[in-house]
């Protein structure tokens, strides 16, 4: 039959090499002129064919790109959408072509990979008969075949491939891009899990617990490689650990009751394991849409207090600088959060610059309300990394300890309560771009209020003990 226009759009059918190879140059082609077209007459910018692999230049990330970079970039993603469909379209018939499995077709969304893919289906000859042509896209005739057939084997092989998906998700999202969303730490442990138990159950049909235990064994090896790869630590792993398993179960869940839906069918063609296709590509979906809606971080508020049995004149001098804290014995700050050893000052009144330092280096505090002995307001202009990462390379620097956790402002207000006494009030004012932001929130609320009460009661002994001393 020959071949037409309108088959650009059609699933269904095959096509050969040579005009498989034809639509994907001359698609190449008319996308490359048209992104040139728009770049230069709408947003006045030269395009090079280098630039598809680093459109931004090589120190440019998603996470610092300037409004005229974003409306750029988000037209040409536009323009791209029917071209991207075209080149998913002609790649499953392709393959359906070589009589290879149309899971395949997620290779064309990898980059570099998606290159050689290419070639290779252009060189590779079409099956000698329609015998060998035709694909029964099944659980038991397409993965199933390359799954082992013991249940450990299958176990490991499927989570190692849905670990390796999530370890290159990772990779990409947060090493390359800078990009720590729900994309990264919902989507991606979903993803693993559902795609993991898809290949688990592929040859024979599995329980609900082994399903879900392959998808949580997914996203244990996902985190040791991080670890053994110096990309993540282990608090932050351990941080993400509830979030990504709960993920990763249920998108095992959805996986098998996938599997169980398909070895349910009597008719094998009613098999289909398009849904491996749909566990990879969820996650550049996900990665677009989030990079789209991405909303700046909220500003958050921690207040914490303690009594003090002394007058507020007493207490405002060991506020504005207090001495060295000793050694924590609070287990969090042991596994490296960071936290506060001392607190100095230069200068008096507003316009002062009051420094706390922390185990992790130096919070530089510009004094704005000086108000003795009731309020002192400062903001913060420099912030130091919020923990020391426990890693067995020693001292590592993932993108997310700089510039995602960052304090904006903080006060200690005095009030005077009968005999005597002072209530203090510490107050951090912060944001938090790592989402999603309430289950982040759990954690950096709760590390801050122990930051403060590790300095309220310093100061609280310290006053007490002096006052004591005079009386």
């Amino acid at each position: 039959m020959p071949f037409e226009i309108s088959n650009l759009w059609d699933w269904n059918g095959r096509v050969g090499r040579k005009t498989y190879f034809l639509a994907g140059f001359i698609g190449c082609a008319i996308k490359f002129n048209l992104d040139r077209l728009i770049s230069i007459d709408f947003f006045h910018r030269s395009v090079s064919i280098v630039d598809y692999w680093q459109p931004l230049g090589s120190a440019a990330r998603l996470s610092h790109l300037s409004e005229s970079d974003m409306h750029w970039l988000g037209t040409l993603v536009l323009t791209a959408l029917p071209f991207i469909y075209v080149g998913v379209t002609m790649t499953a018939r392709r393959l359906r072509d070589l009589g290879y499995p149309l899971w395949l077709t997620a290779v064309f969304f990898v980059p570099v990979a998606n290159l050689i893919f290419f070639l290779t289906l252009c060189v590779l000859p079409s099956a000698e008969n329609d015998a060998q042509k035709i694909i029964r896209w099944t659980f038991p005739r397409s993965p199933g075949a390359l799954m082992p057939r013991s249940k450990l084997g299958s176990a490991l092989v499927a989570s190692v491939i849905g670990g390796g998906l999530g370890v290159f998700a990772v990779i990409g999202l947060a090493s390359a891009a800078g990009s720590y969303g729900w994309s990264l730490f919902l989507s991606v442990p979903f993803c693993m899990g559902l795609l993991s138990t898809l290949l688990y159950g592929a040859r024979e049909p599995r329980s609900s617990g082994e399903s879900i235990g392959v998808a949580l064994l997914s996203v244990t090896l996902t985190g040791a490689a991080l670890l053994a790869v110096a990309v993540e630590g282990l608090i932050c792993l351990a941080m993400v650990a509830p979030m990504a398993y709960g993920c990763a179960a249920l998108g095992g869940l959805v996986g098998h009751s996938a599997v169980q839906l398909g070895w349910m069918a009597r008719n094998e063609s009613r098999r289909p394991t398009a849904s491996l296709c749909v566990a990879v590509l969820l996650l550049p979906i996900s990665g677009a849409v989030e990079h789209i809606t991405h909303a700046p971080p909220p500003l958050y508020r921690v207040q914490s207090s303690i009594e003090i049995a002394a007058p507020p004149a007493a207490v405002w001098q060991k506020v504005v600088a207090f001495s060295e804290i000793p050694p924590p014995d609070e287990m969090i700050f042991r596994t490296g959060i960071a936290y506060p050893i001392r607190a100095e000052i230069t200068g008096h009144g507003a316009g002062a610059v009051r420094r706390c330092i922390f185990s992790t280096g130096p919070f530089v505090e510009p004094i704005e309300t000086w108000d003795e002995p009731h309020l002192l307001r400062f903001g913060v202009t420099e912030n130091p990394a919020p923990l020391n990462e426990l890693s067995p390379y020693g001292n590592i620097q993932p993108p997310h300890l700089h510039g995602y956790f960052v304090s904006r402002q903080g006060q200690f207000l005095l009030t005077e309560l009968p005999g005597g006494h002072t209530r203090l009030e510490g107050t951090t004012w912060y944001t938090d771009a790592i989402w999603p932001a309430p289950y982040w929130r759990v954690w950096s609320d709760y590390i801050i209020h122990r930051i403060h009460m590790r300095v309220l009661i310093h100061i609280k002994q310290e006053v007490e003990a002096s006052t004591g001393k005079q009386r």
